[in-house]
């Protein structure tokens, strides 16, 4: 027995010291990894398209983006945002066209210009992913082309191909590409916009659809339409590296388009083989399997787990900027420079479907970089008594960081301009939407709502787009007076009050019917928070002695509202395409009305001279001509009031001190690769962060010692007096 007393002993003491040694229990990554160039990062949903043909919301472009290559993307450094060479190896060359098919000079008035004929180079050697859809045997043939009954249902992911190959990417991939955006089949959700510009893209979609509808008619085993049969008038494939696409008048802003994963190279042979029965059942597809030619290619997709990140082997390279704005140097952000990209190898996202575990797992260092919700916003952020924002002192000590920026986003109150009370274009509902413009304190709801996380908005422009002025400049005046010069102050709820009676609406009554004013909100609006929006909403509105209803509906009946024009006030957001006034002017432009014409102009407001100014404004290159007009159209709707400005957000993000490269850039989407990651630092911090917690152990082997020793005692007692 006294050996087996001795034999617990030490076992428990080998345990407890075992304990005490090593690495942290709680790191959910193997030890292996500790030393690799790794991201650890998260996402709560699984992105549903990681086709660029399909794929438009931010979840989806955080991965392929990655892994496309179009033909241009934004600098990652400068700003302005300016556009660079990606796949293309140099600036699309622009020439201009009249009517007859002649080339006119560069300043021709645009009612000269029928045709932009854009030429782009693409760099040579770019090579697609490992992918089974480009593997051939050693006759040349493809290996996976023409798959068996037998060889699908054995299928389950897309290793079960084990044979892999690539080529060269040509321009004829990036004419394969434009042509798939056109294909109905696909419903790419730019199709309507690219219609309208590139000659002959709406008439081959339909000529493709009619195409497809007879051959599945005709009973064709695989939904495999092969668009190489197939050409499109306005783009022309000149040779190996080089195409032509034509566009109709000019349009300066498909550049922006070209940097968005739309204009990626798609290979003809990813279609073939994803095309064949019975794989797009078993999520073998474009949307679960991309193949691209940038630098990360996704190892691995499991939605319920994890997705997987890895760099490309084929990728061509890159090197980071040299170049960038004055303050970069000093800021640590051109250490890299020249070096060749990626410079992560690996990126690691798990699922996380609530903020609260991804926050803890952010603070022990298992993850990155991290957002700040409202839970851990008094944990992240703190106020100075200037007003100033900064880090609480527990995230300073941990070395972690705070990067700010205000998006290129708006949410806005609008009106509708069709309703009988707060549109039109009388002079009383003009001064009516100036007064709840004022009476609407946005500057009060970003504390509340945001905290702090915010901009209240002078008009549609957020900062950093052409035609956005700062200071005093930028001042609406119907809402705001100057201030002292750094802010602009909200104008008294007195001069509310004031224009409500001369709109004739005297505290809140109708003049015309003595009876309360009474105004109808729409909203989406539900649960908790919900609840507390509605409500400061209402004590906006009552200061005014208006009367607010608020009316509540799901998101799908809203937007029937909206197209029906049944709604009299709403608030909505937008997020910029690219980074031009166009793309928020548009909103308001009158030919974009949603009840008439099914557009984004969701206030359906039209003002004949706003109009006109659009559309000179919306093709012009950046000038002082093209900002004057830009004014002068900001001020016409300062003054219509169409929508209460609201604010622009501003987006919050933290990273350790051990991730490297970081610098917000609200336009591009393949920011990946510029990251770097100190995995020694990290290591270093995660075993000081997550100390082994030994004292439960020792509670518990005082417990079993306090157990066991009387035991032992009173057994060897017993064996004495039986022994007597």
């Amino acid at each position: 027995m006294a050996g087996l007393y001795k034999k617990a002993l030490i076992i428990l003491t080998a345990f407890l010291v075992s304990a005490c040694t090593g690495g942290s229990w709680n790191n959910p990554y193997p030890d292996g990894d500790a030393s690799q160039s790794i991201l650890y990062s998260a996402f709560s949903e699984r992105p549903k398209h990681l086709d660029p043909v399909r794929a438009y919301s931010s979840n989806e472009y955080s991965f392929i983006a990655q892994i496309y290559e179009p033909l241009l993307q934004y600098h990652f450094l400068d700003r302005p945002y300016r556009l660079e060479p990606l796949a293309a190896a140099r600036m699309p060359q622009v020439y201009y066209l009249n009517a007859a098919g002649e080339r006119i000079a560069e300043q021709a008035e645009p009612g000269e210009i029928a045709y932009s004929d854009y030429w782009i180079d693409i760099k040579p050697g770019m090579r697609y992913q490992p992918h089974p859809a480009l593997a051939r045997d050693e006759q040349g043939e493809f290996s996976y082309h023409s798959l068996t009954s037998q060889q699908i249902d054995a299928a389950n992911v897309l290793t079960d191909f084990p044979v892999t190959g690539t080529r060269e990417v040509t321009a004829a991939d990036f004419y394969h590409q434009i042509k798939r955006l056109a294909f109905p089949r696909l419903n790419s959700p730019i199709a309507g916009v690219m219609g309208d510009y590139i000659v002959g893209f709406s008439e081959f979609g339909k000529r493709v659809a009619e195409q497809y509808k007879t051959q599945q008619q005709e009973g064709a085993e695989s939904s495999y339409f092969d668009l190489r049969q197939h050409e499109m008038e306005g783009v022309e494939v000149i040779d190996r590296y080089r195409l032509r696409i034509r566009l109709k008048g000019k349009y300066p802003q498909f550049l922006y388009w070209l940097a968005m994963p739309f204009f990626s190279p798609m290979p003809w042979e990813a279609d073939a083989f994803y095309s064949q029965p019975g794989l797009e059942k078993r999520n073998i597809s474009l949307n679960w399997y991309p193949l691209g030619s940038g630098p990360y290619m996704l190892e691995e997709n499991n939605p319920n787990l994890r997705m997987i990140l890895a760099e490309n082997p084929n990728f061509h390279g890159e090197s980071y900027p040299t170049t960038g704005e004055p303050d970069d140097e000093r800021r640590g952000l051109l250490q890299s420079s020249g070096e060749p990209l990626p410079l992560i190898k690996r990126a690691i996202y798990s699922l996380e479907k609530e903020s609260i575990p991804y926050w803890s797992k952010f603070l022990q260092g298992y993850y990155d970089t991290s957002g700040i919700s409202s839970d851990s916003f008094d944990q992240a952020i703190q106020f100075s008594s200037q007003g100033e924002i900064g880090l609480t002192d527990e995230m300073a000590q941990k070395g972690i960081t705070l990067h700010t920026a205000v998006t290129t986003s708006i949410f806005y109150f609008g009106f509708n301009m069709l309703d009988s009370t707060v549109g039109g274009s009388t002079e009383s509902s003009r001064l009516l939407r100036q007064a709840i413009s004022i009476a609407l304190d946005f500057e009060e709801y970003i504390s509340i709502f945001s905290n702090g996380r915010g901009v209240a908005a002078q008009g549609p422009l957020p900062p950093g787009i052409f035609g956005s002025r700062s200071g005093a400049e930028g001042v609406n005046g119907y809402v705001y007076d100057p201030g002292d010069g750094s802010q602009p102050q909200r104008k008294p709820i007195e001069a509310a009050k004031a224009l409500m009676r001369q709109a004739g609406y005297p505290d809140g009554r109708d003049l015309k019917t003595n009876k309360p004013l009474i105004l109808y909100y729409d909203t989406t609006a539900t649960g908790p928070d919900g609840k507390a929006r509605l409500n400061w909403m209402r004590k906006q509105f009552a200061k005014l002695g208006v009367q607010l209803v608020i009316r509540s509906s799901d998101y799908n009946r809203f937007q029937d509202k909206m197209r029906e024009g049944t709604g009299q006030m709403y608030m909505w957001g937008w997020n910029a395409d690219y980074p031009d006034p166009e793309n928020f002017l548009f909103l308001l432009y009158g030919p974009n009305g949603k009840v008439e014409h099914a557009g984004e102009n969701s206030s359906n407001y039209r003002n004949e001279e706003f109009d006109r100014l659009f559309v000179q404004m919306k093709n012009m290159e950046n000038s002082d001509e093209r900002l004057a007009i830009i004014d002068r159209m900001l001020e016409i709707l300062r003054h219509d009031a169409p929508w209460a400005w609201g604010y622009f957000p501003k987006a919050y993000s933290l990273s350790h001190a051990w991730y490297g490269n970081v610098k917000p850039n609200l336009m591009a989407n393949n920011t990946l690769k510029y990251k770097s990651i100190d995995p020694q630092l990290r290591e270093t911090q995660r075993e000081l962060w997550n100390p082994p917690v030994v004292w439960p152990l020792g509670l518990v082997a005082a417990v079993l010692l306090v157990t066991v020793v009387p035991a032992i005692r009173m057994y060897r007692q017993r064996e004495r007096s039986a022994a007597r």
